[in-house]
C-alpha cells in the first residue's frame, strides 16, 4: 500500500507554478476558477483573487472530483 502526502503548499512559491483557467472561460471577469498541478496534488485558486487562499487536493482527491463532474454529480437541477 502507497503512504499518504499531504501535498505541502506551505513551502511553495503559488506565484511560480503554472495556473490555468478552463478554455470555457470567457474573460470577462465571471466566476473563474485556476488550477495549478503540482508534483504531490493540484492547487485550485480564485481567478479574481490570485493572491488569496489556495486548495489544495492530492491527485486522487482531484480525480474523484472531475469524475464526479462528468457523472453530473453536481448538476444544479
Amino acid at each position: 500500500m502507497t503512504e499518504y502526502t499531504e501535498p505541502t503548499l506551505d513551502k511553495m512559491d503559488t506565484t511560480a507554478v503554472g495556473w490555468r483557467k478552463s478554455s470555457y472561460s470567457n474573460g470577462a471577469g465571471g466566476m473563474c476558477v485556476e488550477i495549478a498541478d503540482i508534483d504531490d496534488g493540484v492547487l485550485v485558486r480564485d481567478s479574481k483573487n490570485p493572491s488569496g487562499p489556495v486548495l489544495t487536493f492530492t491527485d486522487g482527491e482531484w480525480e474523484a472530483f472531475l469524475a464526479g463532474v462528468r457523472d453530473g454529480e453536481f448538476d444544479r437541477s
